[in-house]
C-alpha cells in the first residue's frame, strides 16, 4: 500500500471557471486526462489518494456532480480536504457528504482517517494574502486551527500517536516564518505537513518546502507536480 497526495484539480465539467486567468499555460491543457492517466499508472486499488482541496468550481452540489464522479473513478481510496473554492462543501455538511458517498469518497474535516499506523488529520487552513482585513483573517485562522485541533484530538483519543497533517492553504504566508499551524504540527509531532493552494510557478515558494524542525513540508498543487500525485509514504 502507498499514500499519495495532490491538490488544486479545479475541475469544471459542469460549472464555468470563476477565475479563468489563474489556470493558464500549457500545464493546464487537458489536465484532467493527464491526471487520470498518471493515477492509473501510479495508484493501485489498495493505495490511498488524498486530494488537498479545490476540487470543483461548482458553487452548488448540482454543479459539481460530474467533478466528484471523476474523482470517484480514480483508483484507490480517496480522501478529500476542503479548499477555498469548494463552495459545494459547506462547513456543516461534512457528515452529510460522508453519508452520501459512504465507501466511495471520504471527506476530512473535524475528523480523521487512518493509513497503516498513521492518523491523517487536516483542515482547510488559512493564510493571509492581503485579501481580507487582518482582523477577519485572524478570525478565520483561529476557526481553522480549532478544526485542526479537533482532528488531532480525535485521533489521539483513538490511540494514534503518528500523524500526517493536511492543509489546503499553505502553513505560513509571505510575511511569517511560523504560524499557529506550524506550531500545532510541532506540538502534536506531525511527521509531514502537506498543502496545496500555491499554483503558478511564481507561487511555488510562497511557504515552507522541505524539512524544518524535523517536519517535512510538501507542496502538492497539481500544476506544481505536473499532475503526478506525490507519494507521501
Amino acid at each position: 500500500m502507498a499514500l499519495y497526495a495532490i491538490g488544486d484539480l479545479h475541475l469544471h465539467f459542469q460549472a464555468e471557471l470563476r477565475a479563468p486567468g489563474q489556470l493558464t499555460g500549457k500545464v493546464w491543457q487537458d489536465h484532467e486526462r493527464k491526471l487520470a492517466e498518471n493515477c492509473a499508472r501510479l495508484i493501485g486499488p489498495e493505495d490511498t489518494l488524498v486530494l488537498v482541496g479545490d476540487h470543483s468550481w461548482g458553487r452548488r452540489f448540482s454543479e459539481c456532480e460530474k467533478d466528484l464522479a471523476y474523482i470517484e473513478a480514480l483508483p484507490g481510496r480517496k480522501i478529500l480536504l476542503r479548499g477555498n473554492h469548494d463552495m459545494f462543501w459547506e462547513s456543516g455538511k461534512t457528515e452529510k457528504l460522508n453519508q452520501m458517498f459512504e465507501g466511495r469518497l471520504h471527506f476530512l474535516q473535524n475528523n480523521f482517517y487512518t493509513y497503516e499506523d498513521y492518523a491523517l488529520v487536516g483542515t482547510k487552513g488559512y493564510a493571509y494574502e492581503g485579501l481580507d482585513s487582518r482582523e477577519h483573517a485572524a478570525m478565520l485562522v483561529e476557526r481553522e486551527a480549532e478544526r485542526l485541533r479537533t482532528s488531532f484530538e480525535a485521533a489521539m483519543a483513538a490511540g494514534y500517536s503518528r500523524f500526517i497533517m493536511f492543509l489546503h492553504y499553505p502553513p505560513t504566508n509571505f510575511w511569517e516564518r511560523n504560524s499557529i499551524f506550524t506550531r500545532m504540527a510541532e506540538k502534536y509531532g506531525a511527521e509531514q505537513v502537506v498543502y496545496a493552494h500555491c499554483h503558478g510557478e511564481q507561487r511555488f515558494h510562497d511557504s515552507i518546502r522541505g524539512k524544518k524542525r524535523g517536519i517535512r513540508y510538501n507542496l502538492v498543487s497539481g500544476d506544481c507536480l505536473r499532475w503526478h500525485p506525490l507519494c507521501i509514504l
